[in-house]
């Protein structure tokens, strides 16, 4: 597909800038102290030369500068008016671009953009990413609905990526378009080169080609920006080419110059890669503690909406807002790319500490809230009186109340481990639940086991619960599951489980009969790789195995009528790794808990399920939407699953799903799947000297879980999408009191009428007048939805296209419409 576009005479771009790294090799403190240095410079160009223009990007930045020096913030406020400092990016940093969430990107947006609208009176027109290291494919839809028509990127540059031209249209599955360009000459100069060679390549590539061409300039990572050197080589060269030739500019002002009428442009779609695919797996840490935040204030800000409309509560704005300031600016690239050194991590490790802190406290403010209001006083209790030593109220037999929340869209049924052995447990309505006793993280005499139970609870609601200290109320069985030294099996799914590496030797779907396993499932593969430096420079792939972990022991951890959980411990030279496999009475899922003590320098961990299938085909989440890829064993980033389906022996369509709740590196080879678990790599080791003074990532104990979803068809039969969001965000609850309440025992919080729409995140709105409710497409088929928010009193009805993202803004005045906004909550 092409798009009629025109232009008038080739011009270079000049655009001064000054690449800004907060944290890299440095900590934040020093980037926030270089940017101030580097602004000042900035500033004093803009007085010494009349002609310059100075782009930045990064709302973070410009929120430093207007806390700590005021004078200077109100000095480019004036440059910003007057058109010569040039606003870019539209987000609070230049983050990492596949490995936040979707939503994340979202607040990327929403912060960013309104604060430059706030404070400026005007939001970036260009999305700017110049040092990030890929680009996901659902970018073109979330920069649209950001305001932003254009994108600026670099990576990957040509000898990673063949792109039919360095200006193209990018399209993204909506059908979304942004015209994006490929900085082809880097976005610095070196303080001590000149910046004349770099202008004369673009002069040439602007005479062969015939389109205008961007050529960034400054002193940049650390800061410092366009130098007077620069500007006196440019004026030089102006006066031997013309200033029509060689322009002091924006971005901005190229893509209006650029798109002129004329020629034509290519499309593009898909994603941008590869560039430094080592920075999907580097410093587990911190990738583990970005998916535990970004829920973490999901489900937080969806329960303080309900508790406000509810009964009032107030909405802690102030605090969320404090911890997505954080979690974003944890999601630089360098930051979240792994690639910095150790002492920044400590400062992200705080920074993620105090994010998920004020998270906690606001999502437990609701919840308890909420959970007082629920009516669970009982025939025969007249007042409060805790009869038993510790922990409990319960009063003459009659239970315990346990209110379980659900933050998801959908139903959902799923384990509760409440911190008591108890004998039985109902619902509201005294029907009784099987119970089972399951060992609990303390030992203190004889108190060392917790009680497990399933709850059933409606779409972003509760339900109150009764569990019981003496009653077993005579539940049924709840179904066959069973377990060995060596195998696990339900009424759905049957495994077996190789005696020397631990892993699964068979994985038996009953539905359909299909063995989906062909070799060792959730085998650990050590990866040598001392060829790869922390960025993963130049590596497609990482394949060059140096062992496996073996010596494997296995034990019968839990068996009951709910769940069977059957551990596995291997090791490799100083490293050890514990898995305990789980599968629940009904259910075909595998769970897995991963207890990882990794030692290995200069290795990677893969744990590695090879599948019975021919003509595989893998498909990747990516933020707020997913993706095919070839199955060439190439590295990519996913976020909480990735998919191998394909046809069996007897011809049936199959497939393994495997979902994660903190990891984003993938492979897959023919039918075989692999994620990696850990790297050994130096810190911020860009092919330096490596002595034994270097520290190394990922070393000690690292806990995630997984879980394997066998089925027929493809993953969306599975519910893959929804199985992945529960991994992550866990049932909620509180144990409660007996006490009066103005609320029900159940309460369905929303209905949405089609399974492949999902309410993403629920918010107050930026404006205050407002509550805010984003919903997607998960599938990848049209769909029209009727979405009733109960405990909003709203219900309305929307059309989305394949993969498309949609922001609904509900006035508290019910009066006023439902209406559809923008990322920035404006029309």
């Amino acid at each position: 597909m092409e798009e009629q576009r025109g232009m008038a005479g080739p011009t270079v771009h000049m655009i001064g800038n000054a690449h800004l790294d907060p944290v890299w090799l440095w900590q934040w403190q020093e980037g926030f102290a270089e940017t101030k240095a580097t602004f000042r410079s900035a500033l004093d160009r803009m007085k010494e030369f009349p002609e310059f223009i100075f782009t930045c990007a990064g709302a973070a930045s410009y929120k430093w500068i207007e806390d700590n020096d005021p004078a200077m913030f109100a000095e480019i406020s004036e440059r910003v008016a007057e058109g010569r400092w040039v606003i870019a990016g539209g987000w609070w940093v230049q983050p990492d671009c596949n490995l936040p969430s979707g939503e994340s990107f979202a607040r990327h947006s929403l912060y960013g953009q309104r604060y430059f609208l706030e404070k400026f009176g005007k939001a970036a027109k260009v999305g700017y990413n110049v040092d990030s290291f890929g680009h996901h494919a659902m970018m073109p839809q979330l920069l649209k609905l950001s305001g932003m028509e254009h994108y600026v990127f670099m990576r990957p540059d040509k000898r990673e990526k063949e792109l039919p031209a360095d200006l193209f249209l990018w399209e993204g599955a909506d059908g979304s378009r942004v015209t994006a360009y490929r900085i082809p000459g880097g976005y610095n100069t070196h303080q001590s080169q000149p910046a004349r060679p770099k202008i004369a390549e673009a002069l040439e590539q602007v005479n062969q080609t015939g389109t205008d061409a961007m050529c960034f300039y400054g002193v940049g990572n650390h800061g410092g920006g366009p130098t007077i050197a620069n500007i006196h080589e440019i004026r030089v060269m102006q006066r031997e080419y013309g200033k029509d030739a060689i322009s002091f500019s924006s971005p901005d002002a190229f893509f209006d110059k650029a798109l002129l009428g004329g020629h034509k442009l290519p499309v593009v779609t898909g994603d941008m890669q590869h560039h430094a695919s080592g920075c999907y797996s580097a410093h587990s840490e911190t990738k583990r503690l970005n998916r535990k935040a970004e829920q973490r204030l999901l489900t937080a800000e969806k329960l303080s909406v309900a508790a406000h409309r509810l009964l009032g509560h107030a909405y802690e704005k102030d605090f969320l807002r404090q911890a997505w300031e954080t979690i974003m600016f944890n999601q630089f690239h360098d930051i979240m790319g792994g690639c910095c050194i150790e002492e920044a991590y400590e400062d992200a490790r705080e920074g993620y500490g105090h994010a998920l802190y004020l998270g906690g406290v606001v999502q437990n403010g609701a919840l308890q809230r909420i959970s007082w209001a629920v009516d669970t006083m009982r025939e025969g209790i007249g007042y409060l009186d805790k009869n038993q030593e510790r922990t409990l109220w319960e009063q003459h037999d009659l239970g315990v109340p346990v209110v379980v929340f659900n933050p998801h869209s959908w139903a959902v049924t799923a384990p509760v481990v409440v911190t008591q052995q108890m004998k039985g447990t109902t619902d509201e309505s005294g029907k009784a639940l099987s119970v089972q006793h399951v060992r609990a993280s303390r030992t203190n005499g004889g108190d060392k086991y917790d009680t497990l139970f399933m709850a059933e609870v409606p779409a972003y609601g509760y339900r109150l619960y009764w569990i019981y200290r003496n009653k077993s109320h005579g539940a049924a069985t709840a179904g066959q599951v069973a377990a060995t030294e060596t195998s696990l099996e339900n009424e759905l799914v049957h495994l077996e489980f190789d005696k020397r590496s631990g892993g699964i030797a068979r994985l038996l779907d009953k539905r359909s009969g299909v063995d989906l396993i062909n070799g060792i499932g959730g085998q650990p593969i050590v990866i040598d790789e001392n060829e790869c430096d922390t960025w993963g420079h130049n590596m497609l792939s990482f394949r060059k195995e140096t062992g496996h972990f073996g010596e494997a022991k296995l034990s019968v951890a839990e068996s009951g009528p709910l769940r069977a959980t059957l551990r596995t411990t291997s090791v490799y030279g100083q490293s050890t790794l514990r898995q305990d496999f789980t599968i629940y009475a009904g259910s075909p899922v595998v769970h897995v808990k991963v207890k990882l003590d990794w030692r290995e320098k200069h290795n990677m961990l893969k744990l590695a399920f090879p599948l019975a299938l021919k003509q595989p085909a893998a498909t990747y989440e990516i933020p707020y939407g997913y993706l095919e890829r070839p199955v060439n064993g190439e590295e990519e980033p996913s976020q909480r699953w990735v998919d191998v389906s394909g046809l069996t022996e007897q011809g049936k369509r199959a497939g393994l799903a495997l979902l994660n709740d903190g990891k984003y590196a993938f492979d897959v080879l023919d039918s075989e799947l692999r994620m990696t678990a850990a790297r050994g790599a130096i810190y911020a080791d860009h092919y330096g000297e490596r002595d034994e003074w270097c520290e190394y990532m990922d070393q000690g104990v690292q806990e995630f879980r997984y879980a394997l979803v066998p089925h027929e068809g493809d993953w969306r039969a599975a519910g893959v999408v929804r199985e992945a969001a529960v991994l992550n965000q866990p049932l909620l609850h509180v144990v409660e009191t007996y006490h009066k309440g103005s609320l029900p025992p159940v309460l369905e919080g929303v209905r949405v009428s089609v399974s492949n729409v999902a309410l993403e995140a629920v918010k107050w709105g930026e404006d205050g007048d407002c509550y805010i409710v984003r919903c997607r497409e998960t599938d990848g088929r049209g769909a029209e939805a009727t979405i009733e928010c109960h405990w909003l009193n709203r219900s309305w009805t929307a059309k989305f296209g394949c993969g498309e993202i949609k922001t609904f803004k509900l006035p508290f005045d019910l009066e006023l419409e439902v209406s559809e906004v923008n990322l920035l909550e404006m029309q």
